[in-house]
Formats: C-alpha cells, structure tokens, sequence
C-alpha cells in the first residue's frame, strides 16, 4: 500500500500513537509521519505509507497553519493548559491592545525554544532538563510568521484565539507566552489545531477512528497517491526507453527532453511515463543530465 493518508489526529496521541494505529490498521509495515504534533494538539497529520516513506526527505518546508486558543492572566511551565501553573494575575487587556502589537510577531522574527521542547543542549533534550526542574539558556532561531491573526477575544474572559500561518521549528506557545509579556501581562496556550501541513488541508483529513473501523480495504478511497506530495515541482514525460533507463538509476541528456524549463543544477522534476508518476530526477549542470534521483 502506497500512499499519503491525511489524519485528523485526536488530542492525546502523540504523532507516533498515530502512526501506530495506522500500521496496525493498515498492516503496512512502512509507515511515517512528516512532522509532529503535541499530544494536546489535533489536526492535520499526513501519514506516508510504503514507498511514500522515502518522500519525507524531499519533503519542502511549507508553511502550516494553525488555530490556537489562548488565555490571558496565566503561566504554566510548559507555556501551555497542560503544564503546572505557576503564576496567576489580573487581566484586562482588550482587543485593541492586541491588535496593535500583533505586527511585531509577523514575518521574519527570532524565537527563543521553551524549555518543554525536542531541542537539545549539550546533547541532552531540553524537555529531560525541565522535568529535573533544571533551566538552561537558549539560543533565539529564527523563524518565520507568514500570517498572524486575531479571530476572536472575549474581553470578559480574558480568551481568544489565533490564527498562524509560520515555518517549520515555529513554537505557536511561545507566540502565545510572548505576546502576554509584550502586554506586561500572562498567556497560556489552551488548546492548538493544526489546520494545514504540507500542502494539505482539514478538508482532507481522516479522522483516526474511521482508519480502525474501515481498515486496510476500506480506506484506500482516502489514501492520496505519492506524487501529490509533490505538486509543486515541475513535471516532464519521457518516452518508454527513456522510462526503462530512468528506473534503473540511469541519467537522461536534458537535450532529449522536452519540458525542461529550469536547468539550474539540482533542480528537481517529478518524471512521468505515459502520465504513470515513476519518481524524482534532478539537473545535473555540469553534465548537462537529468539525474536519476528517487524512484517511488
């Protein structure tokens, strides 16, 4: 079985449980996720099946997309509902104050890791410190917000919620942490979704139940073929000889193909035979070749 099924994955299953429960489903042996998600969350979690699997590397890093549901006047040790509390104050802040320091967390900005994270110091996780109680300094990366918006505040609650548009190694916690010490204030994640991943949408997501009650045969209308994780490529047809050297690692003279649009080295293409998706090649400059690169 060969594929990507799109999970809507539930609160309090780690990406892994997931992945599980898909093999055990679907008995495919070969099963991976593309990216993580917290137990708390739910969403968008594109699971790749059998040959799929090799994909992950090519994978682009595209933006996701979130919904996250706040609450002002409250700080956890893990920025999030699920931690210990560890202050609590007055709040009243208002829609207008939010609003106007949203601008500074869009685009381009530096992200400090919290300590309740995979990131590791020293070769110790950060996460594996924080439970000892012990905190560390920590490097501010950089990332990415492409879209950062207020969908709604309740003004006599104090809650709200975000929507986020950001690059991979995005912390949407700490958007949350960071926005509540701009306002001179205390914020906690209390709830996240992720409503995009790698292209793909909630629209097309499967709720995990409904893989354990169709099982292998019955979810295979779900499951998209390996190339649309690879739609933003550009694609090329190539004749039957071609076809047959490609897929036995053979390289292929750009000169003899047609649809080559970009021949900067290590271009990729998605290569069809017969509109039959076969795998990736990419330019290679210096010989002025298609090099064979993944077949799927």
């Amino acid at each position: 079985m060969n594929g990507i099924l799109i999970i809507d994955k539930p609160t309090d299953f780690t990406s892994f449980d997931v992945v599980a429960v898909v093999r055990k489903s679907l008995h495919e042996k070969k099963t991976g996720h593309t990216g993580t998600l917290d137990p708390m969350a739910t969403g968008v979690l594109p699971i790749l099946l059998g040959s799929a699997a090799k994909a992950q590397v090519y994978l682009p890093d595209t933006d996701k997309e979130y919904i996250c549901s706040f609450q002002f006047g409250l700080a956890t040790d893990t920025l999030d509902i699920t931690g210990k509390i560890l202050n609590e104050c007055p709040s009243n802040i208002t829609t207008n104050q939010i609003e106007e320091i949203l601008p500074q967390f869009r685009g381009d900005i530096m992200q400090t890791p919290p300590m309740y994270s995979a990131v590791s110091k020293n070769g110790v996780r950060l996460y594996e410190l924080a439970r000892k109680g012990i905190e560390v300094e920590r490097e501010p990366r950089p990332v990415t917000i492409s879209k950062l918006e207020l969908l709604d505040f309740d003004e006599s609650t104090q809650s709200g919620k975000l929507q986020i548009a950001c690059s991979k190694g995005t912390y949407i916690r700490v958007i949350c942490d960071d926005i509540g010490k701009t306002l001179n204030n205390l914020c906690t994640m209390t709830a996240l979704r992720r409503v995009k991943a790698c292209g793909f949408d909630e629209s097309e997501a499967v709720p995990l139940q409904k893989v354990r009650e169709l099982g292998e045969n019955g979810i295979l209308p779900y499951i998209k073929p390996v190339e649309s994780l690879f739609t933003h490529l550009n694609e090329i047809n190539i004749t039957d000889k071609q076809a047959f050297r490609f897929s036995n690692g053979g390289n292929l003279a750009l000169s003899r193909l047609k649809g080559i649009s970009d021949s900067t080295n290590g271009t990729l293409y998605r290569v069809y035979n017969n509109h039959a998706f076969i795998g990736l090649g990419s330019v290679n400059a210096q010989l002025n070749e298609l090099a064979f690169e993944k077949k799927f």
